[in-house]
């Protein structure tokens, strides 16, 4: 008798011992498990934001490091096929090319989306410049034709030549970010045209552009707000 119950003490030992190594077994493995959501570096259909300015910058603007992602409600492949089959020279003086929200996501936390971002894509005829009132609210940056913030949102434009068809177009790109940021955060500008940036980087590559003269890493600023 005393033999067997030293046996079921030893089985209940081993038991318990091979239960705290496993985390338990009615929490799924919750102590182990990965944080939800996409990271930097997947979220857009990857590619984005990979350099390690584009994922600081986009840390920093969503202020998380996770993101949920609404690609159900983004046109990523139509807005590259519109670009791909831009005329700008058969336009008309007063057509607008319609944009297309190219992605759309938000920090894991924030299940509403309340603090969201878009980045959208449209053949553009030029770069527009600035006028110098709006010159006044933005600050301007180097990198392809024209780029520039607000706290709000970026722009970038960029020429994409491509072999085949040989032709070139002009892409704009912009960002839009969480809204609420006072205009004086002129760091926020900076985050902002980074994104926008690193997306057109990665629409001038999905495209098959050259010599797009977009900056590397982070575009440096040429002008600051006059008011």
């Amino acid at each position: 008798m005393r033999s067997a119950l030293t046996r079921l003490g030893a089985a209940a030992a081993v038991a318990a011992l091979l239960t705290s190594c496993s985390g338990g077994n009615d929490d799924g493995g919750a102590g182990t498990k990965e944080p939800g959501g996409l990271s930097a570096a997947e979220v857009c259909r990857g590619g984005f934001a990979e350099d390690a300015a584009a994922t600081a910058a986009l840390k920093d603007v969503m202020g998380d490091g996770r993101f949920g992602d609404g690609l159900a409600e983004s046109e990523p492949d139509k807005a590259l096929d519109e670009l791909r089959k831009a005329s700008p020279e058969q336009w008309a003086e007063s057509y607008r090319p319609e944009s297309r929200r190219y992605c759309w996501f938000w920090p894991a936390g924030d299940g509403g989306g309340e603090k969201d971002l878009q980045i959208q894509l449209s053949p553009a005829r030029s770069a527009p410049g600035l006028n110098p009132e709006h010159a006044k609210k933005v600050t301007s940056y180097a990198s392809g034709l024209q780029a520039y913030a607000s706290s709000g949102f970026s722009r970038v434009y960029f020429t994409c030549r491509v072999k085949a068809p040989a032709r070139e177009i002009v892409v704009e790109t912009v960002v839009r970010g969480p809204a609420g940021i006072p205009d004086t955060d002129l760091d926020r500008r900076t985050r902002l045209v980074t994104l926008a940036n690193a997306a057109a980087r990665k629409v001038s590559k999905e495209l098959g552009c050259e010599k797009d003269g977009l900056a590397t890493g982070v575009p440096s600023p040429t002008a600051h707000p006059t008011s």
